[in-house]
């Protein structure tokens, strides 16, 4: 063997040539295109929603493409999941079943209704909730669901939805990461009673923070319920503006400016996301079948749009850790983190030491439920093993082979021999 291929074949974190010799590939969110449409709502002399019609027109183009027939606009992903929850009616004491991966902004809403977050465990392989979790959880204090498509993945939701009319439950989607994914040929966010959808500057399309919740009844009254809630309960429909409240709601208005750049990056969505689901399927067509790796499962019947791809170190097949494996991988100048976020929600501090508010046990001492280590074996599971790699539109074919020969290159170097 020549010095030169040797070099080749030893990892770069003991003093080889690293797979990735080159930057990955970048790319322009923002063109022309979002400011012409700044100017024409800066034009009308108004930036509020209910007077302009950026929003109005933003929220349009959405529905034609989700091929609903209502959605509501909201300031967050955050708030359009607490948008969510409130329309379902969840309220004091109530229960809320929900994934132990997620971001604080799935739970925030559940909190703020004074109801208790319950976590269900999640499959090992597409990260997701089961169904069988999911009913084992439930309680005569059970209001609703809110699943969570993480990364891009839809959840397994015919059982879901099969679980949750059985205990006549409502169902909201969290697809902050997961826009046009899809489910036996349905869009994630279309299945449930409401979808819940984020656009933040971390999200597949951005206006800099914004939400959107569907509301999958197609009731009239429904959506009006859901639109009042996300402006402070205020019925701004018809010729009468009704500010007689009936019930506590916030205020999560959206602006003419986010929905002005929302139009905008709606017409790029499809690409983007096409764009990082063949790279996400790639990156498992070319891992599968390593010693000591399990890819990213996709559900059965599901479609991704991979808003991040992560797969799984098998630490018995292999002669390193998974903190070992990250640094050669990383050494490879391929860019990864280990696990998603540090720990399971329900073992942060906000659950640990039961504060949603400061100086107040409420509202966990409503219920007896804790949030115990090994609450949900597998999602703990997965947090220690699992390796979170980057997925962007803008990378170059070479880049998604390159992550491939670099999970190779480690993946073999570490194999334990026969």
């Amino acid at each position: 063997m020549s010095d030169k291929v040797a070099t080749r074949d030893k990892l770069a974190v003991l003093g080889g040539t690293p797979v990735k010799t080159t930057p990955f590939g970048t790319g322009k969110r923002f063109g022309l295109e979002e400011v012409k449409e700044l100017i024409e709502a800066m034009e009308q002399n108004t930036l509020f929603y209910h007077f302009g019609n950026k929003v109005k027109q933003f929220l349009h183009d959405f529905n034609e493409l989700y091929g609903v027939k209502y959605s509501v606009a909201a300031s967050s992903g955050t708030a359009a999941i607490h948008v969510a929850l409130g329309a379902a009616g969840v309220t004091v004491g109530d229960e809320v079943i929900t994934s132990p991966i997620t971001d604080q902004g799935t739970l925030i809403g559940i909190l703020y209704q004074n109801a208790i977050p319950v976590f269900a465990d999640l499959d090992p392989h597409t990260y997701n909730m089961t169904p069988e979790s999911i009913e084992a959880r439930i309680t005569e204090r059970t209001k609703a669901i809110v699943v969570v498509h993480l990364a891009g993945n839809p959840c397994d939701m015919d059982p879901i939805m099969a679980v949750a009319r059985k205990h006549g439950i409502k169902v909201i989607e969290d697809c902050a990461q997961s826009y046009m994914c899809r489910y036996k040929g349905r869009l994630a966010g279309t299945i449930g009673d409401y979808g819940c959808f984020s656009t933040n500057d971390f999200k597949h399309i951005s206006t800099g923070d914004g939400g959107i919740v569907t509301v999958n009844s197609g009731e009239e009254e429904d959506y009006y319920v859901t639109h009042a809630f996300a402006d402070k309960n205020y019925n701004r429909f018809g010729n009468l503006f009704n500010r007689d409240l009936a019930y506590l709601a916030p205020n999560y208005r959206m602006t003419e400016l986010q929905g002005a750049v929302g139009i905008a990056q709606l017409k790029k969505l499809e690409w983007i996301c096409n764009r990082r689901k063949e790279y996400g399927d790639r990156i498992t067509a070319g891992i599968q079948g390593l010693p000591g790796i399990s890819p990213h499962r996709i559900t059965e019947g599901g479609e991704s749009s991979y808003w991040f791809y992560m797969l799984r170190i098998k630490e018995e097949e292999l002669t390193c850790t998974r903190e070992e494996f990250c640094e050669a991988l990383k050494a490879e100048g391929i860019p990864n983190t280990p696990g998603y976020i540090k720990t399971v929600v329900y073992l942060q501090s906000l659950f640990q030491e039961r504060h949603a508010y400061p100086g107040s046990h409420y509202p966990f001492d409503l219920t007896g439920i804790t949030y115990e280590k090994g609450l949900c074996p597998t999602a703990e599971q997965i947090l220690d093993t699992a390796v979170r790699l980057s997925v962007d539109e803008f990378y170059t074919d070479q880049d998604v082979e390159d992550i491939i020969a670099g999970i190779r290159k480690v993946a073999l170097h570490y194999q334990k021999s026969n």
